[in-house]
């Protein structure tokens, strides 16, 4: 136990990469937070003061002033640098970062009076050019060296985009234009990614730390443990709905991985799931989360504000992929600890469901508040206060639960800490946004990206699914979806498809990385907390997550999965899907229900898989053919003779690999 705990401080702190701050510097962060859920509660509720309101850009400033310079005290320079304290430079860069956000606050009803992105002083430039070296940095320290690579390479683009390649090639502008145009324009780091965190993300994300502050997380573990801990596989399910649950709200996947993975890794190795395998099975189930209604992380939202549609649409959308992929998860869960024969955990070693709930009901009341509000009213940007307001009311209550001065602190300190990243990566993408409008490339990509394919649609689809594979070993989900549907969406959308499911599709592609080598992250981190090897945990996440890699496919040609078209429809595209996903996870894990183990039968588990990846393509004819592959394959299986030639048909099939070999 003490190592799994030296490990997960470890993977914690690789993952984190912040500091702890102490003292005034805490204080200063403590402070800065309190003032900032102020300053978005007053705008989000059209509050007046002296019968005056903040207008958006200043709104906008504001918030960059009081998270941004944060990110300085929080995330060092760099590997080397010192952890324990907060080193003079970075302390001068954070004060230097909070007057240069603080003076465009200060002037941004003159720079919308004045057009300042278009003409503005040679003092004005001069702090334009800071602030944008400085949100860069903040970007690079918050996302790692790459994307602050590309962040810096888009900042200034618009410079020399006539002298780049076709796809990329652009209309050119002078320098300290560009840098006019990324601070004060509302296209770059005001604009749509910053605007979506500003207006309607934050209140979600400082629910999600309520919820964790007020000990939702427990709740939500202890749930799900006394509903799934003592049945077979039990612990590896309670993994998949706690990381799935948790992971909608927080957004990150390693953070999921670290946060949830230190109680179920442990629980699946002692219950006999191999080391890797639970680390994979853990990878799989927090990469799920931020593609799992109702929250889904920060992506969901920048998704509805480009699609300029209402945000319970992507809700609605989401919520057949993501029980898909879950579906696919349990079934290969529950088919390895059928093969191996691996029971769930004693009962009396788990929480009870009666005490569970009555020690929790309040996180039930709470939540549907939000979906009241959320649903109902439609009120997207106030739903999360309603709803903190009721679950801080009702926590008080219980004397586990109150919440106490030292609560409210680490509450406030945990909202800034996730307001700064958010804050340093969404204004950094803000650059590849800006340089994209700028110059006009985001028009003239689509359409080189369309003469390329051809008319092939799954070949531009490919193309799709690479590039979002690609860009996410690099950059965070939020920054590969904002560029893709900037830069790929609309030509994936001139070939006739759905714009929400390729929208959905980028998403599931992007997050393909963190569990596929040779990056594969999330996997690595898995590793760290179950003690097992990376290399072998990230091969096995990509196994046991199979199901991402074809659900996208799935409902980006066939629309009725993502909720449209009649209800018959969007019933049998389910049905027929459901029942495919899961025949392809059976087949995968060498584990059918009512057959039994079929590991030693390739044959039967590849017609399995053809079967059910038949069975999830859209039109009456596949699903037809998919049956019947299905059902003649599981009738001959059962019969006695045909058992004998599918075991002499593998066999021969191995002895003719051998001899290849040799």
């Amino acid at each position: 136990m003490s190592k799994i705990k030296k490990d997960f401080k470890l993977v914690e702190q690789v993952s984190s990469r912040t500091r702890v701050l102490t003292g005034a510097y805490r204080l200063a962060v403590i402070f800065f937070a309190a003032i900032g859920i102020g300053v978005v509660i007053f705008f989000l509720f059209h509050f007046t003061i002296f019968g005056k309101s903040l207008i958006d850009i200043g709104y906008l400033y504001l918030l960059i002033t009081l998270f941004l310079p944060i990110v300085f005290l929080l995330y060092p320079a760099h590997k080397g640098a010192p952890i324990s304290r907060v080193p003079w430079y970075d302390l001068i860069l954070s004060i230097l970062c909070f007057f240069e956000a603080f003076y465009f606050f200060y002037n941004a009803d003159t720079i919308v009076l004045e057009a300042w992105e278009i003409a503005s002083s040679v003092f004005t430039e001069y702090n334009a050019l800071m602030l944008s070296i400085l949100v860069v940095e903040a970007g690079r320290r918050t996302g790692g060296n790459a994307f602050g690579i590309i962040c810096a390479f888009f900042m200034v683009m618009p410079t020399f985009a006539h002298h780049l390649p076709s796809v990329l090639h652009g209309a050119n502008f002078p320098f300290w234009m560009t840098m006019s145009w990324h601070i004060m324009g509302r296209e770059s780091i005001i604009g749509l990614p910053m605007k979506v965190v500003a207006n309607i993300l934050i209140g979600f994300l400082i629910f999600g730390v309520a919820l964790v502050t007020t000990g939702g997380g427990k709740f939500f573990l202890d749930f799900a443990n006394s509903l799934l801990g003592n049945k077979r596989g039990g612990p590896a399910k309670v993994s998949i709905i706690a990381s799935g649950f948790f992971g909608s709200i927080s957004g990150s996947i390693i953070s999921n991985i670290v946060t949830t993975g230190s109680f179920t890794i442990p629980a699946m190795k002692k219950t006999g799931y191999p080391a890797h395998y639970a680390a994979a099975v853990e990878t799989c189930a927090s990469a799920g989360g931020v593609l799992m209604p109702p929250i889904m992380g920060a992506v969901a939202f920048v998704m509805a504000e480009f699609l300029s549609i209402p945000y319970v649409m992507v809700i609605k959308a989401a919520l057949i992929p993501s029980i898909l992929y879950y579906a696919g998860l349990f079934t290969q869960a529950d088919a390895f600890a059928a093969k191996k024969g691996i029971e769930g955990l004693p009962k009396d070693k788990l929480p009870s469901f009666k005490k569970t709930i009555a020690d929790g009901w309040f996180y039930i009341i709470s939540f549907g508040v939000l979906m009241y509000y959320l649903l109902y009213e439609r009120n997207e940007s106030q739903a999360p206060f309603y709803a903190i307001a009721s679950l801080f009311f009702l926590a008080m209550i219980k004397k586990e639960t109150r919440i106490t001065p030292k609560k409210l602190v680490d509450w406030l300190e945990n909202c800034a800490k996730v307001m700064a990243e958010l804050t340093a990566i969404l204004t950094s993408v803000g650059f590849i946004i800006g340089s994209l409008m700028m110059t006009g490339v985001a028009a003239s990509f689509s359409h080189e990206i369309l003469a390329l394919a051809g008319d092939n649609l799954i070949l531009l689809l490919f193309f799709g699914a690479l590039a979002s594979f690609v860009l996410g070993m690099g950059v965070t989900i939020t920054a590969t979806y904002v560029i893709l549907a900037l830069i790929l969406a609309p030509a994936l959308i001139k070939a006739g498809l759905d714009p929400l499911s390729i929208h959905l599709f980028i998403l599931y592609c992007g997050v393909w990385s963190f569990m596929t080598p040779p990056v594969a992250i999330g996997a690595y981190a898995a590793a760290g907390l179950a003690g097992a090897n990376p290399m072998n945990t990230a091969f096995k996440a990509m196994q046991f997550g199979f199901v991402k890699y074809i659900v996208p496919f799935f409902f980006v040609l066939d629309p009725s999965l993502i909720m449209s078209g009649t209800a018959s429809e969007i019933l049998w595209s389910f049905i027929t899907a459901i029942l495919g996903i899961l025949l392809i996870g059976a087949a995968l894990e060498g584990y059918l229900l009512w057959i039994g183990n079929i590991n030693r039968y390739l044959l039967l588990r590849i017609l399995l898989v053809i079967g059910g990846f038949l069975l999830g393509m859209p039109g009456y004819r596949t699903d037809l053919i998919g049956m019947i592959l299905v059902l003649v394959t599981l009738i001959a299986f059962s019969g006695n003779n045909f058992l004998e030639k599918i075991k002499l048909l593998t066999k021969a099939a191995l002895d003719l690999k051998k001899g290849k070999k040799s």
